[in-house]
């Protein structure tokens, strides 16, 4: 196990580290006051992290920090996933708004350049890296969640539309997204898998309309999504017809990929926090912080051997499979321990909780990440039988068409 930077990584790191001081501020990882928060509770919010968040976009747009990752004469520098993990890290440091088009440039971006059409990556490619086009996903459904391919909003064609109805729920940023990223279904007569097709919508077209769902803090960040008779262009097809769910689980997996990132706080800060509420002598606290440090050190190694696997040519192993859960398992226990360590006032919000409510909205943003991508139990499911290799579930269903599947089959996540 390699644990520390390659020659290469050690000029790219510093190469990194001098664009991002030329243009950003670094804040420091100890202190409480350098925490931010971008979970808006109003429209006005929502537009001024909007703004912020584009500037900071079209910034790294300019010199191909935007999305490192993709080829150079798609906008980015063509580095490894390696190093634009490098980059990503460092800009982590830095208080600037980096994380708020991750569905366009991590998910939506790679999963069109591997199904999409010469024409569709020359006019989407470009949008998503300068922030011009904001996308959602058009995934779950009421009665399809965990199990996604059991959803039911059909797309029905007629000369060269889609006519799309149905309903799409838990979808992020479709208030203010451009445009969503569709999985309807085409063929009822063939198995639930094979009758699926990707396609790009229009979130301002007619018969699109979007419902937010405000959350116990206020906040909005998940929406509903009503579609009735919305005429979506053939030619906004992503991928071949009927095989939309090759197409969802390259997306899905981009997916899984992005949720890997910091949980909004570092040690050192949980730490002080724990310090100014006069909770450093107390021994279940204390052990509590060491479980956290462990944690820590736990996902630190896990990224340095999935680094030495990339590094020395060969894929990660099971220790790239358990990362999301493992990441799931720090914000969940992180959540509950922050709000712990600040007492009786961890009940406040806002402005009256201390550093303006930041703990608290790290608390009740906890499960976004340990849903998306696939909840904590289906990840669970992924490792038995993909990395452990026990038997899987068994699945009546999967020969079955998809208009003969008694309705309570598909019903509730």
């Amino acid at each position: 196990m390699d644990f520390d930077d390659t020659p290469e990584e050690v000029v790219f790191r510093a190469e990194a580290r001098t664009w991002l001081d030329a243009h950003a501020r670094r804040i420091d990882a100890t202190s409480l006051s350098d925490l931010r928060t971008f979970r808006s509770r109003t429209e006005e919010e929502d537009e001024a992290n909007l703004d912020e968040a584009r500037r900071w976009q079209r910034t790294k747009a300019e010199d191909g920090w935007a999305a490192p990752s993709w080829p150079a004469e798609l906008g980015g520098r063509g580095l490894s996933p390696m190093l634009a993990g490098v980059f990503a890290a460092e800009e982590a440091a830095y208080d600037v708004a980096g994380r708020m088009f991750s569905v366009g440039t991590d998910m939506v971006g790679p999963t069109i350049m591997e199904w999409g059409t010469v024409d569709q990556q020359r006019h989407h490619l470009p949008r998503i890296l300068r922030a011009d086009d904001i996308w959602c996903q058009l995934f779950s459904e009421p009665g399809a969640g965990s199990d996604l391919a059991g959803l039911s909003t059909r797309a029905v064609r007629d000369g060269g539309e889609w006519v799309v109805s149905g309903q799409k729920v838990w979808t992020t940023a479709a208030h203010y997204a451009d445009l969503g990223f569709l999985l309807a279904r085409t063929d009822p007569t063939v198995p639930k898998h094979r009758g699926i097709t990707a396609m790009a919508i229009d979130m301002r077209a007619p018969g699109v309309e979007v419902r937010p769902l405000r959350q116990i803090d206020g906040t909005i960040h998940f929406n509903e999504v009503f579609l009735d008779e919305v005429r979506v262009p053939v030619e906004s097809t992503i991928g071949p017809v009927g095989q939309g769910w090759a197409v969802a689980l390259s997306m899905l997996t981009n997916e899984r990929a992005s949720i890997g990132g910091g949980t909004g706080y570092s040690f050192e800060q949980l730490v002080q926090l724990a310090r100014e509420n006069g909770r450093t002598d107390d021994p279940t606290i204390r052990q509590r912080l060491a479980d956290m440090f462990t944690r820590d050190e736990i996902l630190r190694y896990l990224g340095y051997r999935v680094r030495t696997a990339s590094a020395s040519g060969r894929p990660p192993g099971p220790e790239s499979s358990v990362m999301k859960l493992a990441v799931s398992a720090r914000y969940e226990i992180g959540g509950d321990l922050v709000i712990e360590l600040e007492g009786p006032a961890g009940t406040l919000t806002g402005g009256d909780a201390p550093h303006g409510g930041r703990f608290q909205d790290l608390f009740m943003g906890q499960w976004a990440p340990r849903i998306g991508g696939g909840t904590d139990q289906v990840q669970r499911n992924i490792i038995g039988e993909r990395v452990l290799g026990l038997p899987g579930d068994v699945r009546v269903d999967k020969d079955v068409a998809f208009r003969e599947l008694p309705r309570s089959s598909r019903a509730g996540t």
